[in-house]
């Protein structure tokens, strides 16, 4: 199964995706672990995208591209994969389908997890990171036993400047502009599926393997 999974920040995908390599046992490519696994390899093309992080540019295509294809050509690849938060342009999209065609691979589906603004801005805005562990909470749906405290270690949470509202509703409208021509690339090629995100994360993840298979889960 070759998957590839949209959404915007906030939607879901994490979990989704988790739920995906339990049952199809393949593996979730993410943008973010592709890029961290390059730093931490030093591959050339780490390197360079290092470059460009460090002085916070953004990393070229031509890089983000050529990272994905480290990747997907790893062995545990070959059965099928997850991708999420690639690709992000039209670009980075025609590229992968060279890509994949080179490596005889076609994608199954392409999934979009669907949320609304109004219940996104909530999920994004309450999360909390301990300062010292990097445990994950949330004002709403995971609390801490005493506020303001991570149960794990004690530290001090904190809220990223990233989940601030402003810089979420900006994050959301970028992510929108982004997205909308790739609806309609994966539309034309009779591979988009759309995903009711706000609703309980088993009723999506039913949901998506119906779009994927036509049978419940």
């Amino acid at each position: 199964m070759y998957l590839l999974l949209m959404g915007p920040p906030g939607a879901g995908k994490g979990t989704q995706a988790a739920k995906l390599v339990e049952r199809y046992d393949i593996p979730h490519v993410s943008t973010g672990d592709i890029f961290r696994g390059a730093l931490q390899e030093r591959t050339p093309l780490g390197l360079e995208a290092k470059r460009y992080m460090d002085v916070g540019a953004l990393v070229p295509d031509q890089v983000t591209v050529g990272i994905t294809r480290e990747r997907l050509a790893k062995s545990d690849c070959l059965g099928g994969f997850i991708l999420d938060g690639f690709p992000r342009t039209l670009q980075q999209a025609h590229a992968l389908d060279q890509m994949l065609a080179k490596m005889g691979i076609r994608l199954n589906r392409v999934v979009n997890i669907v949320v609304p603004d109004q219940d996104l801005i909530p999920r994004l805005t309450g999360r909390r990171i301990c300062q010292s562990c990097g445990a994950t909470y949330h004002m709403e749906f995971r609390t801490p036993v005493k506020s303001g405290v991570c149960d794990r270690c004690g530290g001090e949470l904190y809220q990223r400047s990233d989940d601030q509202e402003k810089t979420v509703r900006e994050r959301l409208e970028v992510y929108r502009r982004q997205t909308q021509p790739l609806i309609q690339y994966y539309l034309d090629r009779d591979l988009y599926t759309e995903i009711n995100g706000a609703q309980p994360a088993d009723t999506v993840f039913r949901d998506i393997i119906v779009s994927l298979t036509g049978e419940e889960p």
